[in-house]
């Protein structure tokens, strides 16, 4: 019998909320642990360590959410409040890419190696 996947651990991860406060926030765009964030580090729920740990190496939003194995829109909500408390720094795409299928192919490519 399979398991279903628990709705409470993101549901209580994001304080109930399914956008982010930031809600242009792309998946592609890059973060970065900022110094304010390794210095918060010890004081940051579990899931916050963890991306501020993740994001010492430069990381896109999608791949924080492969590597610690978070739905997408719970990365986005997690990485958005980071950020708006400095503990991240995001680099934004320089345009729009989101209609570049190739950039998108490159993105899947890369979750499926992660995997």
């Amino acid at each position: 019998m399979t398991e279903e996947p628990s709705l409470l651990r993101p549901y209580l991860m994001t304080s109930g909320r399914a956008q982010p406060v930031d809600q242009t926030l792309e998946i592609e765009a890059q973060v970065m642990t900022s110094r304010l964030g390794a210095a918060a580090h010890p004081k940051l729920t579990f899931e916050r360590q963890e991306i501020v740990s993740l994001c010492r190496n430069t990381m896109s939003v999608a791949e924080v959410a492969a590597m610690l194995g978070l739905h997408i829109g719970v990365a986005r909500v997690l990485v958005a409040d980071l950020a708006e408390q400095g503990y991240v720094v995001v680099r934004r795409p320089a345009n729009h890419n989101s209609h570049d299928l190739g950039m998108i192919e490159r993105v899947i490519r890369g979750l499926e190696a992660i995997h």
